[in-house]
């Protein structure tokens, strides 16, 4: 799989930047299992119509069939263009949750690929909405907001990151 978003509705394109993490690089530590602290994110030039956003951390490398989905965060009001690295619930805005991620947690759970199974690639994406609340339940999985997000989807930033473990 290239691109996990490849079979989605085509989408506006705005910008997305990390100071925990570059662009086509690897991770640092402190976004690796163990430390599991979100990288910070800041992003700027969101569609017009824009009325909230979600922000989701997925690997379609993980040897699941499909895929792990490391962080899922939703309904983070468009006045916020950016979150701390290791945000905890209550440094989100207000109206914002994480939801639990494939680990069940709702957290961030840093990256951890199996030794030796390869590089894997690491889609740290906001997305930005046309509704301010997305209307998925607190206790919902990624992959139900990401279905539910898809026909709201106005815009994406996307970081890619990468991870290996060695053998």
């Amino acid at each position: 799989m290239n691109d996990p978003f490849a079979r989605l509705p085509e989408a506006a394109t705005f910008t997305l930047t990390s100071t925990s993490v570059a662009d086509g690089a690897p991770l640092a530590p402190e976004q690796r299992s163990g430390k599991d602290l979100s990288p910070q994110l800041s992003w700027s030039g969101a569609p017009e119509g824009t009325k909230s956003y979600a922000v989701t951390v997925y690997d379609p490398d993980a040897p699941t069939g499909s895929g792990f989905w490391h962080w899922a965060v939703a309904d983070i009001p468009a006045s916020v263009t950016s979150l701390p690295e290791g945000v905890s619930d209550s440094d989100l805005p207000s109206g914002a949750y994480q939801l639990p991620n494939d680990a069940r947690l709702s957290q961030f759970v840093g990256a951890a690929p199996p030794p030796g199974h390869g590089e894997h690639r690491y889609f740290i994406v906001v997305h930005a909405l046309d509704v301010e609340q997305i209307g998925v339940p607190a206790d919902a999985t990624p992959a139900l907001l990401g279905f539910t997000m898809a026909g709201h989807i106005l815009g994406r930033a996307v970081l890619t990151a990468t991870a290996e473990t060695s053998a």
